[in-house]
């Protein structure tokens, strides 16, 4: 596979983007003409710079309003490609994007642009150069490529050919089927974006959403899949245009554009084992049977906070690592980790980010192989040393520079708590309070970081994203999304802040970058539950009795339902799949938040409505610094 990437597609001047993408391992790029021309150098630096990276000048794009011009437009036209070609030889680079004419002058008719683009390719093939025409899905005329293809195909020149685009495709809900038909060597070149479905004006659409494949919701592995049926062998290459990438970090773009290209040639080769798929072999996406253990790095004032809240909510600790100050508190299925230790890489992040969540394991089908799959993506491996016959658990670098473990049942990992722990002194069956299991993380980041996480989440395990949800807090949005295994084994919500008053922003910028903010525990009886929790002394988040009002009325719920939401501060929501119940621990730290839910019949969201009135109370309950309140 030849991967490739326009130069608009991230943000820097030239000479930062060829460096960003040349790491992150592309094999070349397409010159953007402002690009080109924002740069104080020649075609023959550019030519330079590119080479020294390791990478191939694919194309130089776009020519815009050339064909159907009358005259004295349409010599000024050829007249200009001349001067293109010039910049193309200088550049080293054969092929040059002509995209449908947009131009009020321009002049339908199929065998005109025909003409025009045999007579182009004529006098490019004089210089050995090609011609590539591709159909904006705005065009004047020419807005489909089956039209691009019958203009290519009447053409009949060798130096002419098609350039499919699967956002102009995509975005006119254009037959893919037609794409199977075209023969490969008349494909001179494939730009691949997606995008999120959004109904706006197409040029608009296009200028400003695109992303890359895997990222939004247009069906790009489709697309790709017919191409590839064609036996194309050539480039594959993005082309984005968005507002939020041309303010990102150019190195986190490309990294994620390259990732994109893998994942989806993989997904090709899944989907469709009959087509020639050029990519090393690498593990099928990892199935995930849940959350194994949550790590908090700390200091031994914050593992005592820790203890005193984990105790409360019927957790007890049940082992001590036999080499580390590590501490394991237990209930149910829930393990959490609680790592004081004065070396490591934890006590690192303790530094950086106080106390907090710097790792978390999950069950996988296969450890190693999740390591193997993630890093063909791209991935960050992590390593550190162990003590003697202590286990090496396989881990990756996560968002915010955390941890995520692997554990699975098939070695050695799934006698961790065996190997590696041994029991605490005066350990005892915990008073617990009915929690069995983790039912998700919630991990807060920039707005901007989300699409890279769910990118990298669900390329690497057998999970899809969920649609967006606007999380309102009283000073702002948050943009919240969760990704899901259909079994709802792997849960992980991902809450995109925009600014630092919003809850979700104060814990970015008290922590110093994305982590973990919440973790919700499961329970089968939250009534009983919350019964538990008050005689063992656990204070509940207050919730504003005006809350409970509306609910009643909003449900119709019978009052003696009701009251126990009420005399318990536990939230409620239904849908027509099912309930949900949700009871906060204040807020503690920064905003970190425990909670407790209970699902009821096939309920699969996570109390979005209720959002707005926990947030205002979690930040009643926070004092002015971001410390708890007593």
């Amino acid at each position: 596979m030849k991967t490739s990437i326009a130069t608009v597609s991230i943000s820097g001047n030239l000479t930062e983007k060829l460096a960003a993408i040349a790491r992150a391992g592309f094999d070349g790029i397409e010159i953007f003409e402002n690009d080109f021309l924002a740069f104080d150098g020649s075609p023959r630096d550019v030519a330079k710079m590119a080479a020294d990276a390791g990478l191939a000048i694919t194309l130089y794009q776009p020519f815009r309003d050339f064909e159907g011009l009358p005259e004295p437009q349409r010599a000024r036209a050829f007249d200009r490609a001349e001067r293109k070609f010039d910049v193309m030889q200088e550049l080293g680079t054969d092929l040059i994007l002509v995209c449908s004419s947009v131009s009020p002058i321009a002049m339908g008719g199929i065998d005109r642009a025909a003409d025009d683009l045999a007579e182009l390719g004529a006098r490019a093939a004089k210089r050995g150069l090609r011609i590539g025409y591709e159909a904006l899905a705005w065009g004047r005329h020419v807005n489909d490529h089956r039209d691009a293809w019958e203009i290519v195909r009447r053409a009949d020149h060798p130096n002419v050919g098609l350039i499919l685009d699967s956002f102009h495709t995509l975005a006119r809900r254009t037959d893919l089927k037609s794409i199977r038909s075209i023969p490969k060597d008349k494909i001179f070149f494939v730009q691949l974006a997606d995008a999120p479905a959004i109904d706006m004006d197409l040029l608009y659409w296009s200028r400003h959403y695109r992303n890359m494949p895997g990222e939004g919701d247009l069906p790009v592995p489709a697309f790709m899949a017919a191409v590839a049926a064609t036996g194309y062998d050539g480039y594959l290459s993005l082309e984005i245009f968005n507002d939020q990438f041309r303010g990102g970090s150019p190195r986190a773009i490309a990294v994620d554009g390259h990732r994109s290209l893998i994942w989806l040639m993989d997904r090709i080769r899944r989907d469709e084992p009959a087509l020639k798929v050029d990519l090393p072999a690498m593990p099928a996406p990892i199935g995930v049977e849940g959350v194994a253990f949550v790590e908090f790095a700390t200091d031994k004032k914050g593992a005592a906070e820790i203890a005193r809240l984990l105790s409360a909510m019927g957790f007890s600790e049940v082992g001590r690592h036999v080499s580390k100050d590590v501490a394991l508190w237990r209930q149910g299925d829930i393990n959490i980790v609680v790592n004081t230790d004065s070396s490591g890489f934890a006590h690192s992040s303790f530094l950086v980010h106080g106390t907090s969540v710097y790792a978390f394991a999950l069950w996988t089908d296969d450890a190693t192989a999740t390591v193997e799959r993630a890093r063909a993506l791209g991935a960050e491996p992590f390593e550190q040393e162990v003590g003697p016959g202590e286990l090496k658990i396989p881990a990756i670098r996560g968002a915010g520079g955390g941890v995520i473990y692997f554990l699975d049942r098939n070695s050695d990992l799934s006698k961790l708590w065996d190997i590696d722990f041994a029991p605490a002194d005066g350990a005892s069956p915990a008073n617990s309070a009915g929690l069995t299991r983790i039912d998700h993380v919630g991990q807060t980041m920039e707005h901007g970081e989300m699409l890279s996480w769910l990118l990298f989440y669900t390329s690497i395990f057998r999970a899809h994203k969920t649609p967006t949800v606007d999380v309102i807090d009283p000073a702002g949005v948050v943009r919240s999304q969760a990704i899901e295994s259909d079994d709802g084994g792997l849960r992980l919500t991902l809450n995109g802040a925009d600014n630092q008053r919003t809850l979700a922003g104060h814990f970015i910028s008290q922590s110093f970058g994305s982590g973990v903010q919440h973790i919700a525990f499961a329970t089968d009886d939250i009534f009983e539950t919350a019964a538990s929790l008050r005689r063992a002394g656990f204070t509940p988040l207050a919730l504003s009795p005006n809350y409970y009002d509306d609910v009643e009325a909003r449900f119709g719920l019978e009052p003696e339902l009701a009251d126990r939401l009420r005399a318990e501060n536990i939230l409620y929501d239904r849908d027509e799949t099912g309930e949900f119940f949700q009871l906060y621990a204040p807020t503690w730290g920064e905003g970190f938040l425990f909670e407790i839910i209970e699902r009821r019949g096939d309920y699969r969201g996570y109390g979005a409505p209720n959002a707005t009135f926990r947030i205002a109370a979690q930040k009643r309950h926070m004092r002015p610094k971001g410390m708890p309140t007593a």
